[in-house]
């Protein structure tokens, strides 16, 4: 008996060694990818300053998803809390919250490359949902940030968790979405806004976060399992196959799918059918042209 006490004990360090090794590295590794500098040096904005460009700043802040993380009026608000992964909080991005600190090409360095005014990365920060907004379109969504009314609202501080530093590690977890955007300078430009195709792959950026580079479905990295995998948004049998543009603009407008299933919660469908009827025709115009694929999904 006294024998296998002891190797228990002995397993039990190893295990705990092991545990605390990992932790150690983990933490190395986030760290240091948090502490990469990212210059960015983009062309400045260049602001229309006129009704329809503050229309469709308003617009862009509702449709990309910017209220879902940050509120409808940028005040901030608390995300989710799935600890030991991480506590989501998003910022106050009202002017008087960020005075100081971002000015109008900080605030677009942040967007579309995912860091703050020091080129550090953003946690969390979905960037590389953002990375090709258009110049315009940019300059239109800092607009409309720096026209909101002042907030002291303190939403509370993002919290990395000791899990989400071990998936960061493996490549599971999207820790510092910068360190995979590419800083080179370059001016970004946008198709004719349109039902068009063309216009749908630029507007389908936003997706790539949960359905893939590939729009084919995957399982949303860092997710619990008892989340589902984003859908394929190809037309696989495993995907959109039978679906029309009039089924694929209700299941966005209302959440439903072709055949009455409501679509899960974790899809933000909501704020996606605050697109106009031109949007998601575009949209639909996209998917219906990519070639099939079984995806992950």
């Amino acid at each position: 008996m006294g024998k296998w006490l002891k190797r228990l004990a002995w397993l039990a360090g190893v295990f705990v060694v092991a545990i605390g090794a990992l932790g150690a590295v983990a933490w190395w590794h986030s760290e240091r990818a948090l502490a990469t500098v990212h210059p960015v040096k983009d062309p400045s904005l260049v602001f229309a300053g006129d009704a329809a460009e503050a229309e469709r700043g308003a617009h862009l802040y509702a449709v990309l998803g910017c209220v879902d993380c940050h509120g409808a009026d940028a005040r901030g608000k608390f995300v989710f809390d799935a600890m030991p992964v991480a506590r989501i909080v998003g910022s106050n991005l009202t002017p008087s919250a960020i005075a100081g600190r971002y000015d109008a090409n900080q605030l677009a360095a942040a967007i579309r490359h995912g860091v703050g005014p020091d080129g550090r990365p953003l946690r969390f920060m979905p960037s590389g949902d953002f990375k090709d907004l258009s110049d315009a379109d940019t300059a239109a969504l800092v607009r409309h940030l720096q026209s909101l009314p002042p907030s002291d609202h303190a939403p509370g501080e993002t919290v990395i968790g000791p899990m989400a530093r071990v998936l960061h590690l493996f490549g599971q977890f999207d820790l510092a979405p910068a360190e995979h955007i590419d800083h080179a300078p370059r001016s970004r430009g946008a198709p004719p806004a349109g039902p068009t195709a063309e216009y749908g792959a630029y507007l389908a950026q936003v997706c790539t976060g949960c359905h893939g580079a590939d729009w084919a479905g995957q399982r949303v990295p860092g997710t619990p399992p008892e989340l589902p995998a984003a859908s394929n948004l190809t037309l696989h049998e495993n995907g959109l196959a039978g679906w029309t543009e009039a089924d694929f603009i209700r299941v966005i407008r209302e959440g439903k799918r072709p055949d009455g299933r409501e679509l899960h919660g974790f899809m933000p469908w909501r704020i996606y059918g605050a697109m106009t009827d031109e949007e998601l025709q575009a949209l639909w115009r996209h998917f219906e042209r990519l070639p099939p694929r079984p995806g992950a999904g």
